[in-house]
C-alpha cells in the first residue's frame, strides 16, 4: 500500500514497522459542540483508511482516537453553560458515539480523554523531560517550549525559518502560521478555570502537549506508524505535537502523516465558501437527516473525491449521493431476486468480478482512492445489469456477485451502513408487512382505490414498494 506522507510530501510504500501491528492516532473531536459534516469528513476518511489497513492489507491494528475535553474553547463554553468541564464535554462525547454509529466508524481501540488523570500525569512526566533536555521555560506560572532549541522545528508544515519568533510567547491554543513562537505547554491557574498538579505546578495542559503525551502513552515508543486528522491541524498544532515529542525522546515521532482536506459548501449565494457559524452554513448530521438524507448517503458523498483534494457539499451533490447508491442497491436486490438454477456458474462472469476486485483493490492500494474505486463498482454494475438483461448471469452466479460487493464495502463501509438503516425503518417492520398483506388483500378483491391508499400511505411515511410478479418488496425511500 502506498500511502501520502506530508512530511515527505509525497507517496511511500506503507507497512507497520513493529510486529506487523498498525499503529494509528487520530486527532478526534474538540468536544465543545456538536460534530459537523467537516469534522466527520476527516473521521470518515480515516476510518477508511482503517478498514483498508485491517480488512484488505491483513493488518492488525492500534487506532487511537482522542477527545481534547480540555481547551480554551471547552472552558469557555462549559462556563456559559454553567456546566463542570467534564459533565459538559460528556455530553458532546455522546453525541459523537451516536453521530460516528449513525456514519458506519467502526469504533477504534482507545478513544481517551485528555482530562483522564493518566493523560495528566504522563503530560508532567513530558514537559519534565523537555525541561530536562533544555526545551522549556517559565513564566508567570506558565512553562513554555523554546522553538529556537529545535532545529528542526517547521519541518511538516515547512515554514521559512526567517519568519519564526523565537523568544516570543503565545498563550492561545490556535493561532496563525505566520504566529510560529514559543508555544505554552502548562497554562498557569486561572480562576474559574479547572486545575491540576501533575507534579510541575498547578495549572492546565495547553492543547498541543495532550496528543502528543496520549500518542506516546497508549502507542508505545517512538516512531508510531501513522498520524491523521484535517489539513487545519497541520500547523500550529501537529507542528507542536512533533517539538513536544522529539524533544522529549529525541527520537522521530511519526513516520507517515495523514491528512484530510477541508469540506466547502457550495451554494447559489455565496459560491464555495469554507463552514462558518457567521454565515450560518455550519451543518451536522442532524441537519442533514432533517432535510431527508440519510447518513448513508453522506458517507457516499465523502468517498465520491479523493481525501487529498476539496469536497464540495451541496444539497444537489447530497441527492446525487443518494441516487447513486441506491444504483448499487437497486442492483443487488436484482440480484437477489434471480432464481437459483442447477446450471454451473458463468465463467465470463468470475472472471469480470475477479478482475473488478484487483483493480478495486489497487485503487485502495494507490493513496486511498476512494473514487476510483467506487468507479469500478459502476463499471461492474453496468456490466453485470447487462449480464442479467442477457441471461448470462443466474442464480448460480449470485453468491459470487454478493461476495465480491462485500468484500468491496469491508473497505468503503457504506453497503452494510444503508442496509442496517433498513432494518431500522421509518415504519416498524411488523407494521410495513400487514399494510402489504392488506393491500395485497385489496387488489384480489379489486378494490384497488384501497390498495393504492395503502401504498400511498406507506410513501407517505418513508417506505416504497415495488411489485416483480406475486412478489411485494419494500424499501425505504
Amino acid at each position: 500500500m502506498r500511502l501520502y506522507n506530508t512530511l515527505t510530501r509525497r507517496e511511500e510504500d506503507f507497512a507497520p514497522s513493529v510486529d506487523g501491528t498498525v499503529r494509528m492516532y487520530t486527532c478526534g473531536l474538540t468536544v465543545y459542540a456538536r460534530g459537523h459534516i467537516g469534522n466527520f469528513r476527516t473521521f470518515v476518511a480515516t476510518d477508511v483508511l482503517r478498514r483498508a489497513l485491517r480488512h484488505q492489507e491483513g493488518y492488525p491494528m492500534r487506532h487511537v482516537m482522542n477527545y481534547t475535553d480540555v481547551d480554551d474553547r471547552t472552558i469557555l463554553e462549559s462556563q456559559k453553560a454553567g456546566v463542570p468541564l467534564r459533565e459538559y464535554t460528556g455530553r458532546f462525547i455522546e453525541g459523537f458515539l451516536e453521530d460516528a454509529a449513525l456514519l458506519g466508524l467502526e469504533p477504534v481501540e482507545e478513544a481517551p480523554r485528555a482530562t483522564d488523570q493518566a493523560n495528566i500525569d504522563a503530560m508532567g512526566e513530558t514537559i519534565r523531560a523537555l525541561d530536562r533536555n533544555g526545551h522549556t521555560y517559565a513564566s508567570e506560572g506558565s512553562i513554555y517550549f523554546k522553538i529556537s532549541t529545535l532545529p528542526e522545528y517547521g519541518k511538516l508544515a515547512h515554514l521559512d525559518h526567517a519568519g519564526i519568533q523565537s523568544g516570543a510567547r503565545i498563550d492561545a491554543d490556535k493561532y496563525e502560521k505566520e504566529n510560529a513562537r514559543d508555544f505554552v505547554l502548562w497554562k498557569a491557574t486561572k480562576a474559574g478555570e479547572p486545575t491540576w498538579d501533575p507534579g510541575i505546578g498547578p495549572g492546565r495542559p495547553g492543547w498541543h502537549i495532550e496528543c502528543s503525551v496520549m500518542a506516546l502513552r497508549l502507542l508505545g515508543d517512538p516512531p508510531i506508524d501513522i498520524h491523521s486528522g484535517g489539513v487545519d491541524l497541520i500547523f500550529p498544532h501537529h507542528e507542536n505535537e512533533i517539538a513536544q515529542a522529539e524533544g522529549a525522546t529525541g527520537t522521530p515521532f511519526v513516520r507517515f502523516w495523514f491528512h484530510v482536506e477541508h469540506l466547502m459548501i457550495e451554494d447559489e449565494e455565496h459560491g464555495t465558501e469554507k463552514m462558518s457559524k457567521s454565515l450560518g452554513n455550519v451543518f451536522n448530521l442532524a441537519d442533514i437527516v432533517e432535510r431527508g438524507f440519510r447518513p448513508s448517503a453522506l458517507r457516499y458523498l465523502y468517498l465520491g473525491t479523493h481525501y487529498r483534494k476539496q469536497l464540495k457539499f451541496s444539497w444537489t451533490a447530497m441527492r446525487q449521493a443518494e441516487e447513486a447508491l441506491k444504483r448499487i442497491t437497486d442492483f443487488l436486490a436484482r440480484v437477489e431476486a434471480l432464481a437459483s438454477s442447477a446450471e454451473a456458474g458463468n465463467t465470463t462472469v468470475r472472471q469480470t468480478l475477479d478482475t473488478a476486485a484487483k483493480a478495486f483493490a489497487d485503487h485502495i492500494a494507490d493513496d486511498l482512492n476512494t473514487a476510483a474505486a467506487l468507479g469500478i463498482m459502476f463499471d461492474l454494475v453496468r456490466a453485470l445489469n447487462s449480464a442479467i438483461d442477457a441471461g448470462d448471469l443466474t442464480g448460480t452466479d449470485a453468491a459470487g456477485v454478493r461476495a465480491t460487493f462485500d468484500t468491496f464495502d469491508t473497505v468503503l463501509g457504506v453497503l452494510c451502513l444503508r442496509r442496517s438503516e433498513d432494518e431500522r425503518p421509518p415504519v416498524p417492520v411488523a407494521e410495513i408487512e400487514q399494510l402489504i398483506e392488506a393491500r395485497k388483500a385489496a387488489r384480489l378483491a379489486r378494490n384497488f382505490p384501497e390498495a393504492d391508499r395503502v401504498r400511498k400511505e406507506l410513501e407517505a411515511r418513508g417506505i416504497l414498494l415495488e411489485d416483480t410478479g406475486s412478489v411485494t418488496r419494500w424499501k425505504r425511500k
